[in-house]
């Protein structure tokens, strides 16, 4: 279901998540027993997120390649570009958390393109359906990850890990923002009142967590 490069962004986003969250105000990396637990939490947070994807592309017949999210352009003007991409999944998460002095744990750093399975959805829509790809189609696909993560948290928040269903919130939080090509992008242009919905549900969990721990 992952190829080698699909492996290699959620292995390498794994561990800049862990060392950013593991990150203490006074500067230094956490000690081991902090580090490693997190590293296993953000791992299961993403694969969990990632693996709904996956699902619901195949169901609509829609192939998913997860990579880490990247921008070539800083501008409105198409002259407006980097030489080459930059990495916002590996750079962003560190930068917020040294200039927010340990407060902020950005964890948005995968992104996902789409191309249709031909043969499948040609099977089940007609010969031409492949050619197109709606944007509700896409924004379904974004859902269905971070659903996963809104519905594992409550998961486990009711079996008494609320840092863990901290973490999925705040994986899903990031990752909602309509901004460039993070999910909350994807499900803001494919159904706005989807995305409200989310949104809502996931600002109203993280105003629950805060009294939680």
């Amino acid at each position: 279901m992952l190829n080698k490069k699909e492996i290699s962004s959620i292995l390498i986003i794994t561990l800049v998540l862990a060392i950013s969250i593991s990150f203490i105000k006074d500067g230094e990396i956490a000690v081991r027993e902090l580090f490693l637990p997190t590293l296993l939490a953000i791992f299961l947070v993403i694969l969990l997120n990632v693996f709904f994807k996956k699902i619901i592309g195949n169901y609509l017949g829609i192939s998913t390649e997860i990579k880490m999210w990247e921008i070539r352009q800083w501008g409105i003007k198409s002259h407006f570009r980097f030489k080459n991409s930059l990495n916002l999944g590996v750079v962003l998460p560190i930068v917020l958390k040294i200039l927010s002095f340990g407060y902020l744990n950005f964890t948005a750093a995968l992104v996902y393109d789409v191309k249709a399975k031909i043969y499948r959805t040609a099977k089940k829509h007609g010969l031409y359906a492949f050619s197109e790809i709606s944007e509700t189609q896409i924004g379904a696909i974004a859902a269905a990850g971070i659903g996963a993560n809104i519905i594992c948290s409550i998961i486990s928040y009711i079996l008494g890990y609320p840092e863990f269903a901290k973490l999925n919130l705040g994986f899903a939080f990031w990752n909602l923002l309509p901004i460039s090509n993070l999910d909350g992008n994807k499900i803001f242009f494919g159904s706005f009142a989807l995305w409200t919905f989310l949104i809502l549900v996931v600002l109203t969990g993280l105003l629950l967590s805060a009294f939680m721990i």
